[in-house]
């Protein structure tokens, strides 16, 4: 597998200097450069076009939502993690409608920033348990059904789709060669991310984005 290459922006050396060294402990990702200003990151980020870019919201000379903008619109398959010590609420709403792939507080736990890396790097959003349930639920309230639909990973509308056909836990396990338990946790994982709370809402809303088709 190709590495994982990361770019870190942040306006405090000693901070990126700490990201860095957790970072480097992970295996498969490697770090190319590191920014102290927007403008700085921005020239970065063309030159080098990372994977990864780890992205403070407060930095002088352009901030962490100017990165967000250019990157959405001139570099879309880079994946954006927000790292800041603002509370998780209109910052991390904001960060995530303007295009950020996971949201992570400062305050959040070492383990935290692995997990994170590899789940946006499969294709999904990675939000931080600290950032409150109310928090996405305003999140889910400023996009339309389609667009939550474009948050889950290609396997999870797999098993979307198959729950809304009437497939039961283990069909949907022996059909995609899972185990029933990674089924389970799909399905839990797909309720939370749509704020949804039982099969006849999933049924629902495959139904109304256009998933599956009624006869």
């Amino acid at each position: 597998m190709k590495s994982i290459r990361v770019l870190i922006a942040d306006d405090h050396a000693l901070v990126r200097a700490g990201i860095r060294a957790l970072v480097e402990r992970i295996k498969g990702v490697v770090v190319v450069a590191e920014a102290g200003k927007g403008s700085e990151a921005l020239k970065l980020i063309d030159e080098l076009q990372p994977n990864l870019i780890l992205l403070d919201i407060t930095m002088p000379d352009g901030s962490g939502f100017d990165v967000l903008e250019h990157v959405a619109k001139k570099l879309p398959n880079i994946r954006v993690i927000v790292l800041t010590v603002h509370e998780a609420g209109e910052y991390a709403i904001r960060a995530l409608r303007e295009g950020a792939a996971g949201f992570l507080p400062k305050s959040a736990a070492s383990t935290e920033l692995e997990q994170a890396i590899q789940t946006v790097m499969k294709g999904e959003v990675y939000i931080s348990p600290e950032t409150s349930r109310k928090t996405l639920i305003e999140y889910g309230k400023g996009v339309s059904k389609r667009d939550l639909l474009d948050t889950l990973s290609p396997r999870q509308r797999e098993v979307l789709q198959l729950i809304a056909e009437g497939r039961t836990t283990k069909q949907i396990a022996q059909l995609l060669d899972i185990s029933v338990k990674t089924v389970e946790t799909h399905r839990a994982q797909l309720m939370e991310r749509l704020n949804i709370h039982d099969v006849a809402g999933l049924v629902r809303y495959a139904i109304i984005v256009g998933l599956i088709e009624v006869e």
